[in-house]
C-alpha cells in the first residue's frame, strides 16, 4: 500500500466511491448474494438475514471471471456454505449454480423469485462494494419493473483489502469494472450511467499507471 502514490490512491478513492451506491435498504422478500471471490459478500448477506431483512437468501454463481481457475466448486455452493454456518437455515436458502456474470446472476436468480412467488415486493441485492452501481445498472436491464436495493459489506476503500485480496488488485479490479459500465449500455447489458468528469479521469489515470490486469483488452478503453 505504502509504494502507492497519494494520486494513485486518490484517484482509486474515487472510483471506489463512484462505484458504491449507498442505498437505504427496505424490509423485503429475498436477499440475493452475487457470487464473486470475495465470500465476505455471503457473511454479509447472512448477517442482513438474521437481523431481519428478509425471509429467504438466494447464492447466486457459477464459475466467473475471478473464480475459474481458482476455484473447483460454484462460488454459490460456497456462499450458501458460509451462509449456512452463518445462520441461514437450510429452508430458507436457495442455490443458483450456473451463472458466469452479473447479467446471468440477475437472469437466473429472476427465475428462481419467480418461481418460488417471491416477486412481488422488494429484492436486495448483495456483492461488493465496488459492484453496487453495475449490479443495479444491470437489473435495470434484466428486470426493470423490480424493487430492487443493493448493498455490500460495510468496507471503506482503504479497509476493504485484506491478503489474497490486495490493494493493488482492488483497484485493477475497479479499473475493468468501469470500463465496462461505460461499455456495456453499448451491448444492451446495462442502463448508461451518468459519469463526473473528475471520475472519468480518474480512470484514465489508473489505465495509464498500468492498472488494466481486469480490461477487456479485445475493447476500447472508451467509447
Amino acid at each position: 500500500m505504502s509504494r502507492l502514490d497519494q494520486k494513485t490512491l486518490t484517484c482509486a478513492e474515487l472510483l471506489w466511491e463512484y462505484h458504491r451506491l449507498r442505498m437505504q435498504l427496505q424490509y423485503a422478500k429475498v436477499i440475493v448474494a452475487l457470487g464473486s471471490h470475495d465470500l465476505r459478500t455471503a457473511a454479509w448477506a447472512a448477517q442482513l438475514y438474521r437481523c431481519r431483512w428478509a425471509p429467504y437468501v438466494i447464492c447466486s454463481g457459477g464459475l466467473g471471471n475471478l473464480t475459474k481457475g481458482l476455484w473447483n466448486e460454484p462460488e454459490a455452493v460456497k456462499f450458501a456454505r458460509i451462509c449456512r454456518s452463518s445462520g441461514v437455515p437450510a429452508e430458507r436458502l436457495m442455490i443458483e449454480p450456473n451463472s458466469t456474470n452479473t447479467f446471468e446472476n440477475l437472469k437466473f436468480s429472476r427465475q428462481i423469485i419467480e418461481s418460488r412467488s417471491l416477486s412481488d415486493g422488494p429484492i436486495i441485492f448483495v456483492h461488493k462494494p465496488y459492484m453496487e452501481r453495475r449490479t443495479m445498472a444491470t437489473l435495470k436491464v434484466v428486470w426493470p419493473e423490480a424493487v430492487g436495493f443493493v448493498t455490500s459489506p460495510p468496507f471503506n476503500f482503504l479497509e476493504y483489502p485484506k491478503k489474497d485480496i490486495p490493494l493493488g488488485k482492488v483497484i485493477s479490479i475497479m479499473v475493468g469494472d468501469f470500463q465496462r459500465i461505460l461499455l456495456y449500455p453499448l451491448k444492451g447489458w446495462q442502463i448508461e450511467q451518468e459519469v463526473p468528469e473528475k471520475v472519468l479521469q480518474s480512470y484514465l489515470y489508473l489505465v495509464d499507471r498500468g492498472f488494466t490486469e481486469h480490461l477487456l483488452h479485445n475493447e476500447p478503453i472508451l467509447p
